[in-house]
């Protein structure tokens, strides 16, 4: 063979396989994005029983047609703390398993028949024609959902061009006696092992090597001697992406990644050890034979189809050898309860932009959470001051003021990739509120503060003085109770009924203030009294004009309107009868006592 046929058939290999990792890339991609974030979502809620969880993990990843993205995507939600080390591991069994399914579908190219009906079952067959509607829906959809199909089309369609390709570019070699000879040394068991591991971990894929492997079984003719090592090996090699994954990841993440990795390595040392112990003794005949796509796609799911769900039982194993090697110390469990709701914010679901939205929002609901907490502690302290309550009340407005910082730095990555219409809708919802969230809690650290500078001037209201504050307190609660509630779960409704309370706390406000001051001036109360009921009385409000904000981004965002004021304005402006009677409702139940100055 000349140097010049040579270059052509290395060239054409390296493009073949090119064309066969993008597609696959491609393919996934459009799988993953058809999905939306629901795939890691039910993932992450169905891996309470082992059994389940193993079977969803075969189900994903013959969907998305790649082990090492489900495990990667595993990697990810374990390191976020939204999966457990001990659920995790039954998904990556099950995904070691789904990977085979895309060494059958590659085995379509070895149909070959002169019925031109089971003919039409070939890859070179159909591929043009679902190019050609892929390309079509791609370009011409205006839909999300119709470009993503027009992806997987173009995904599959690619990938089986690519292995046609390599195909055609090693055929040539069947007749070359040099090549033989390489292929010949795949026999050695360790060599043909050491080369499944190490060409796959090259090219990142267990799936590429099995495709490169079943193009030379088609072109070239390979035996079961030389494939079985090299199928054992790229078990091993394909823990590399998730290993890559992991470097950045948190303890658990990188545990999770070593979990995978323990598993294909006692797997695949198991096989070889125990099948060559047999094959010294009884010298299985078969190994000479020659081995086609679907026999090597056999080797390959008869490999995990036995493995996996032999583990199952024996998941712990694999939980305790990476916590051995990378053991829990008291610096990670301090970081887990500082970190925890905002683990949940993982960059490698950043790839998955409607999952990494979700994870947001549900962070974002955590914090609402806690500034209700917050608040409800902090009233509590006016009239009963507790240093310990008090610290907590400091302690949950950092913690807030951290969630706001990073949830804001993540929402803005979020919004650099394409989202569709209704997550734009959400991902401007939680900008509009974090920080609203936020300020509430910088409120209740006030009116903490505040209690403490009373409980030290042993300073207290006055009998119908603490009525009234009870009562401002109380509207106060139910609003922001309101706030929390209209905003976890995108309650409009609910939302449109926080205008008028608010409206009824600033009159509260308006009167607790009027009657100060002629108590003042009646010498039944103290000037510092009036500070006190001045600063808390600001605090109410502002709280109060808080939840007003977030009850307004959630309708606006629902009737894509962006200007807050305009819209209270104009709500105020009609002031229609449903919204009138809502005030007075209010007005009714949160009156403050009659009086006699």
């Amino acid at each position: 063979m000349s140097s010049l046929e040579m270059f052509s058939l290395v060239a054409g290999l390296v493009g073949g396989l090119a064309m066969f990792l993008y597609g696959m890339n491609v393919m996934s991609g459009g799988l993953t994005k058809m999905a939306g974030g629901k795939l890691e979502s039910v993932l992450a809620k169905v891996t309470e029983h082992a059994f389940v969880a193993y079977l969803f993990g075969v189900g994903v990843t013959a969907l998305v047609q790649s082990s090492s993205a489900s495990t990667v995507m595993v990697v990810g939600l374990v390191n976020s703390g939204i999966m457990t080390l001990k659920q995790a591991v039954s998904v990556i069994l099950g995904a070691n398993l789904g990977t085979t399914f895309t060494a059958w579908l590659l085995s379509l190219n070895a149909i070959s028949s002169d019925n031109f009906i089971i003919n039409l079952l070939k890859p070179a067959s159909f591929t043009p024609f679902l190019a050609l509607i892929g390309i079509a829906l791609y370009m011409f959809g205006k839909t999300e959902k119709k470009k993503n199909v027009g992806t997987i089309l173009l995904g599959f369609s690619v990938l089986m061009f690519g292995m046609q390709s390599m195909s055609s570019a090693v055929s040539p070699l069947k007749d070359v006696e040099s090549f033989k000879a390489i292929l010949t040394t795949f026999s050695n068991p360790v060599i043909g092992f050491l080369v499944g591991i190490i060409f796959t971990m090259v090219i990142q894929s267990s799936a590429g090597t099995i495709g490169v492997l079943q193009a030379l079984s088609l072109s070239v003719g390979i035996k079961y001697s030389m494939a079985i090592p090299v199928v054992i090996g790229a078990e091993v090699g394909t823990c590399i992406t998730a290993i890559l994954s992991s470097l950045g990841a948190n303890k658990n993440g990188k545990r999770t990644a070593l979990m995978h990795l323990y598993f294909n390595i006692i797997k695949a040392s198991t096989f070889m050890i125990v099948f060559y112990i047999l094959n010294a003794f009884m010298h299985f005949a078969f190994l000479e034979d020659k081995i086609g796509m679907v026999g090597i796609a056999g080797i390959h799911t008869l490999v995990n189809l036995v493995a996996t769900p032999l583990m199952l039982p024996f998941a712990q194993v694999l939980v305790n050898l990476a916590l051995k090697t990378i053991p829990i110390d008291d610096k990670e469990k301090r970081e887990q309860e500082e970190q925890e709701g905002l683990r949940t914010l993982d960059p490698r679901f950043l790839s998955n932009p409607p999952f990494a939205l979700e994870q947001a929002r549900q962070a974002a609901i955590a914090m609402a959470t806690m500034s209700q907490e917050a608040l409800q502690k902090a009233i509590g302290l006016i009239n009963d001051y507790n240093q310990e309550i008090a610290d907590d009340v400091e302690y949950l407005e950092r913690k807030i003021d951290t969630y706001e910082d990073q949830l804001g730095t993540y929402l803005m990555k979020i919004n650099s990739h394409h989202l569709g219409e209704e997550d734009s809708h959400t991902l401007s919802l939680l900008l509009h509120c974090i920080t609203d969230y936020e300020r509430i809690s910088d409120h209740a650290l006030n009116i903490s503060q505040k209690a403490k500078g009373m409980s030290d001037g042993k300073r207290t209201f006055s009998p119908k003085g603490q009525t009234e504050m009870e009562i401002f307190a109380s509207a106060v609660q139910e609003i922001m109770g309101l706030a929390v509630s209209s905003f976890t779960n995108t309650d409009i409704e609910l939302a449109k009924t926080i205008e008028p309370l608010e409206e009824t706390i600033d009159g509260i406000h308006m009167e607790m203030k009027r009657r100060h001051v002629r108590r003042l001036r009646k010498g039944k109360c103290t000037i510092e009294q009036g500070f006190d009921l001045s600063d808390i009385g600001t605090d109410f409000e502002r709280i109060a004009d808080h939840c007003s904000n977030i009850a307004v981004g959630i309708i606006e965002v629902d009737e894509d309107m962006y200007d807050a004021h305009e819209y209270i304005e104009t709500l105020k402006r009609d002031q229609t009868d449903e919204f009138q009677k809502a005030v007075k409702r209010y007005e009714k139940k949160y009156q403050l006592p009659a009086v006699k100055f």
